[in-house]
């Protein structure tokens, strides 16, 4: 499944010159024209970057980078601040609002794609390879392939096991559908998201009290919670 970036800005131009090159990298690319249209996207396609134009009607892009970082759902997205403002404060201002690099125009697309790629890398580490992952009375034991509950087996399929081993490595990060099917199944084309919701559903009867620490983000995918 191809990553997506968000392309926000109100030069149709620029726009397009980006959206070609990310096609070309090998990237699904989303676009917004203003702020709040911006917002919209960020929150309704949970994209994998945000590539944020300074200078947006309605609402700017350093507003609409507070307001990301305020909201759990959208808190982790990688911005590129891209902008025609090269003065000192305005890129600090950028990153101290939680901004994760910052390009100025006019730009180099190769240079912009392979930013994009170091920031994808880097915001989505492999997940660590415990071998033991207890979060109060539940134990994971990933060379045994098993999960426990107070000491009792908990009877999981291959795929749930992987699930919430999954969840569990990167804990209290919210991973959206679209990532688990990559992740989990490796599915690299769409599918019915809702085969995510039904194996969660099945996990969470099979854990019975354990089934708290997974929390369901309303419309946007899961997170493991622990203790």
């Amino acid at each position: 499944m191809k990553p997506k970036i968000l392309v926000v800005d109100d030069e149709p131009e620029a726009v397009e010159l980006i959206e070609f090159n990310l096609k070309q990298a090998g990237f699904a690319v989303v676009t917004a024209a203003d702020g709040n249209e911006a917002l919209q996207r960020a929150r309704t396609q949970v994209p994998a970057l945000i590539v944020l134009d300074l200078m947006l009607p309605e609402v700017d892009g350093l507003e609409v980078c507070k307001r990301l970082r305020r909201e759990e759902a959208t808190a982790g997205i990688p911005i590129i601040m891209l902008t025609a403002r090269a003065a000192e404060v305005d890129r600090v201002v950028g990153l101290e609002l939680g901004a994760d690099d910052y390009v100025t125009k006019p730009f180099s697309p190769r240079e912009l794609v392979l930013r994009i790629k170091k920031l994808l890398q880097r915001g989505q580490p492999p997940a660590a390879k415990r071998e033991k992952m207890r979060f109060g009375d539940l134990l994971l034991d990933t060379p045994r392939h098993s999960a426990t509950w107070k000491g009792k087996a908990l009877d999981l399929t291959a795929t749930e096991f992987k699930l919430i081993t999954l969840l569990a490595q990167r804990a209290g990060r919210v991973q959206t559908r679209d990532v688990l099917l990559r992740d989990v199944w490796e599915y690299d084309n769409f599918i019915d998201t809702r085969t995510v919701d039904t194996h969660m559903r099945r996990l969470r009867e099979k854990l019975g009290p354990a089934a708290k620490y997974l929390e369901t983000i309303r419309g946007v995918g899961y997170r493991f919670v622990g203790e």
